[in-house]
């Protein structure tokens, strides 16, 4: 029997839902009288039935799944005119679920349940009850925006298999560090962090000369370079991402830390990537986190939660 979607579901790929304008009230009965052992295309899931400015949303099974066209067999119609929003987004990247969600959420109304957006190349797909997952992104400011938002964004605009995502940056600021750690000197682990202040600045990547007075803004790495080329441990402030307070139970957490140098680290809810991350690293972090296989790891068609666009399980 064919259930109600959970939250966030898309059809994957966006082939699996088929647009139709019919000339029927759509309404239960009259959409089952018309669709009912009628064929269908093997892969399509789910129908977006228009009539004039209503539009509907109904789930389809088929007979069979080996052959390439079948009757439908089992129909439900999820949601009618009254829960369904058709919109025009020629912008939307409709095979991602976060763009989809964005769009969808910038037409958000209550009473809707199914919301259809037709976006770039005309493609159309759907989005039920948007909800995006979301992720605390802890990163060190300046630069702005932060390298690892950055990333995470890219990624998020790529990955098709990620559920929406609404990612939160969480700041490390170097300048409110200072600001709340007056010293005469104070001492940055590079110039990328680079911020006025109203003592002395200098920059341990560049190996200045000693100073018994600075402050080091740094974390463990830092201290460990500063011990290496002087042989002491001076007054430091942590602006490690990763030693950040944890947040609210339960909350989904990217970050990074330099003593990683390569992979990644997952404890629980948090996923740590290397201070020099590369994308690969971002996203098995990001798909980590949305409890999805590293990337590369699709099942085969067929196989037990296939993305094959049905929809069904």
């Amino acid at each position: 029997m064919i259930g109600e979607p959970a939250p966030n579901t898309i059809t994957r790929p966006y082939r699996g839902l088929s647009v139709q304008d019919v000339d029927i009230p759509l309404t239960p009965a009259a959409v089952e009288a018309l669709i009912r052992g009628r064929e269908t295309y093997r892969r399509t899931a789910y129908l977006a039935l228009r009539n004039g400015g209503d539009a509907a949303l109904v789930a389809v099974w088929p007979e069979r799944t080996d052959t390439l066209f079948s009757p439908v067999a089992e129909v439900r119609m999820l949601s009618g005119p009254q829960t369904t929003l058709w919109i025009t987004d020629p912008g939307t990247d409709v095979g991602n679920a976060t763009a989809l969600a964005q769009a969808a959420l910038k037409h958000h109304r209550d009473v809707v349940l199914a919301y259809l957006v037709q976006g770039k190349f005309e493609h159309v797909n759907f989005i039920w009850r948007p909800s995006p997952v979301p992720i605390r992104v802890t990163e060190v400011i300046p630069p702005f925006p932060p390298k690892l938002l950055a990333m995470a964004e890219q990624v998020v605009a790529f990955d098709e298999d990620l559920p929406p995502v609404q990612l939160n940056l969480d700041a490390v600021s170097v300048a409110d560090l200072v600001a709340r750690h007056p010293a005469p000197h104070y001492l940055l682990p590079c110039r990328g962090c680079g911020v006025a202040a109203a003592g002395e600045i200098s920059f341990l990547d560049g190996h200045p000369a000693y100073r018994p007075d600075w402050l080091l803004i740094g974390c463990e790495r830092s201290l460990q370079f500063h011990e290496h080329f002087y042989r002491s441990r001076p007054g430091q402030v942590d602006l490690c991402p990763r030693a950040r307070s944890a947040g609210p139970p339960g909350e989904l957490l990217l970050t990074k830390c330099c003593l990683l140098e390569r992979g990644i680290e997952v404890d629980g809810r948090t996923a740590v990537v290397p201070w020099g991350a590369n994308l690969d690293e971002v996203r098995a972090a990001l798909r980590t986190l949305c409890h999805l296989p590293p990337p590369g790891r699709v099942p085969h068609a067929g196989a037990p939660g296939a993305p094959d666009g049905t929809g069904h399980g």
